[in-house]
C-alpha cells in the first residue's frame, strides 16, 4: 500500500510540475516565479532595476506586494534610459514623490489582464480599448500585426515586449517605453 501511495504522489507531482515550469518566465536573466508577487520577482531582474529604485523612491512597495491583483506595465532600463537626460535621477528626488508616485501608477491597472484578455477588448472595440490606470489616468491599447501597443495620454507609444508574466498577485507585461501621463 506505502508503494502505491508513494507512486501515486510521485506521479502527482510530476503532472504538477511542469504546469508550474511553464508558467515561469524569464525576465533580465532571472525566473520570473508565479508563487512571488511582484515586487518579489522585479527586484531580480536586471531589466528592472531602475523600476525598482523608482518604486522604492515612491513608496510603493508595500502596494506592489499586496494581494492585488495587479496587472503591472514594466518599463525596462532601457526604456528609463529614452527619457530626457537627467529625467530619472530629478524624478526620484524626496521633493518629486508625487509626481515619481503618479508615473508608476499610471502602469499599473487594477484585475489581472492577460494579453488575451487585452486582444479581446481590442478586439472588442473595433481596434482599441481603453483601460483607467491606477493613476486615474487611461491607456490605450492597440494591435499593430501581432503586437499590442499601449499609447499613453501624450500620444506616446510603448510595445508589450513580454507577455503574461504570472505573479502570486497579478500579472506583469514588459514594456519598451516609459507611458506618461497627462
Amino acid at each position: 500500500m506505502k508503494k502505491i501511495i508513494f507512486a501515486a504522489i510521485a506521479l502527482a507531482t510530476f503532472a504538477i510540475a511542469p504546469t508550474v515550469q511553464a508558467q515561469t518566465k524569464m525576465v533580465g536573466g532571472a525566473a520570473m516565479h508565479p508563487t512571488k508577487n511582484i515586487i518579489e520577482n522585479a527586484v531580480n531582474s536586471k531589466d528592472h532595476t531602475t523600476l525598482v529604485a523608482a518604486v522604492k523612491a515612491a513608496g510603493l512597495v508595500e502596494t506592489l506586494s499586496s494581494a492585488g491583483p495587479f496587472t503591472v506595465f514594466a518599463p525596462t532600463n532601457e526604456a528609463f534610459n529614452k527619457l530626457p537626460a537627467g529625467t530619472v535621477d530629478n524624478l526620484i528626488k524626496p521633493e518629486n514623490k508625487t509626481t515619481l508616485t503618479k508615473i508608476l501608477t499610471y502602469h499599473v491597472i487594477a484585475g489581472k489582464l492577460s494579453a488575451a484578455d487585452l486582444w479581446a477588448k481590442v478586439k472588442a472595440g473595433m481596434g482599441k480599448a481603453e483601460l483607467s490606470t491606477m493613476s486615474g489616468g487611461k491607456l490605450t491599447v492597440m494591435a499593430q500585426g501581432k503586437k499590442l501597443y499601449l499609447v499613453d495620454e501624450k500620444g506616446g507609444k510603448s510595445w508589450i515586449t513580454i507577455a503574461d508574466v504570472n505573479q502570486s498577485n497579478g500579472l506583469i507585461h514588459v514594456v519598451n517605453t516609459v507611458l506618461m501621463p497627462r
